[in-house]
């Protein structure tokens, strides 16, 4: 048995209410097929915030370096999250996550790949656009909206799915679809 959905419910009894989550857009997320969700990163708390958002179960990439820790590399592999070495690209990661997408799961990912300092929106990573380009999956960008303080309004925006279609054709690169990820991410931020 799973510990996602009790997880999801425990975290969701903690979060939602220390941080007043209010979401937005939830008729943007399609119900079924593979879903790229991609979104701003500001704080440790962005990952659960967004599974205990999104409808449906999210698959997160997380450094290599937890998955040492013992307890922790379980729990995280319950949770349908697996690791990336950073810093360079990791084939394996690509495939594990090219494979969630194409079983028509959701795949949640953050662009900048690491967290902003300043809370403002970095440069996209390429592992992003090849996501989006490498897959048929629907891109879905996400906007974090805080700061985390507790009983502060904090929003979580899901935008509608971006059309691949003429950029699949276009034969644009992995980098400047990244850009296009971050611009509609951007566009959600100023909402």
């Amino acid at each position: 048995m799973s510990l996602y959905p009790f997880a999801r419910s425990v975290v969701a009894g903690i979060l939602k209410p220390t941080y007043r989550i209010k979401v937005e857009g939830l008729e943007n997320f399609p119900r079924d097929g593979g879903v790229f969700l991609c979104t701003n990163h500001i704080s440790n708390y962005d990952p659960p915030v967004v599974g205990i958002t999104a409808p449906r179960k999210v698959f997160f990439m997380a450094k290599a370096e937890l998955f040492k820790v013992p307890i922790l590399k379980d729990l995280l592999m319950n949770f349908g999250t697996f690791p990336v070495n950073r810093g360079g690209s990791d084939r394996e990661a690509l495939r594990t996550g090219l494979k969630i997408l194409k079983e028509g799961n959701v795949l949640g990912f953050f662009p900048e790949g690491t967290r902003s300092k300043d809370g403002e929106l970095g440069k996209g990573l390429p592992g992003a656009g090849f996501f989006a380009l490498r897959s048929n999956a629907a891109v879905v960008p996400c906007a974090i909206i805080g700061p985390y303080k507790p009983f502060k309004t904090l929003r979580v925006v899901y935008g509608k799915p971006i059309n691949m279609d003429e950029y699949r054709e276009k034969k644009i690169t992995t980098e400047e679809m990244s850009g296009i990820i971050m611009e509609e991410i951007g566009k959600l931020l100023k909402k």
